[in-house]
């Protein structure tokens, strides 16, 4: 039986931060206090490719932080990409933990289909 989820993206777990960093081949994150244009935030730290500043990811509330004056400091599709590449990474982790199988398909749009095999058929 096919479902079809949509998700909205809460950025809350340091270990699908991690794998969406290393996939997209950014730096890996830091946990500290990190410094934008309009001041300091606490959390963790996602640098993106020709960004400023980094995206800073506050797990507790989901939220995300960031400086890119209208795209001139950082493109805003970098973002999306890192959003979606954390989401799949994300229901992946929540999958297999679960001994479920996963099979990812970049659509043409762009988009990514996760297809999950429940382990119990």
């Amino acid at each position: 039986m096919s479902h079809i989820v949509e998700i909205q993206t809460q950025v809350r777990d340091a270990a699908a931060v991690t794998s969406a960093c290393r996939r997209l081949q950014c730096p890996a994150p830091m946990e500290g206090v990190h410094r934008l244009f309009s001041g300091e935030e606490t959390g963790l730290g996602v640098r993106l490719p020709d960004w400023r500043y980094p995206v800073v990811c506050d797990l507790a509330t989901g939220r995300l932080k960031y400086d890119h004056f209208e795209g001139r400091w950082g493109d805003p599709q970098h973002l999306a990409r890192f959003l979606q590449t954390y989401a799949v990474e994300q229901a992946t982790l929540v999958a297999r933990r679960q001994g479920d199988s996963v099979i990812e398909q970049l659509l043409p749009d762009g988009s990514i289909r996760l297809t999950v095999q429940m382990a119990d058929g």
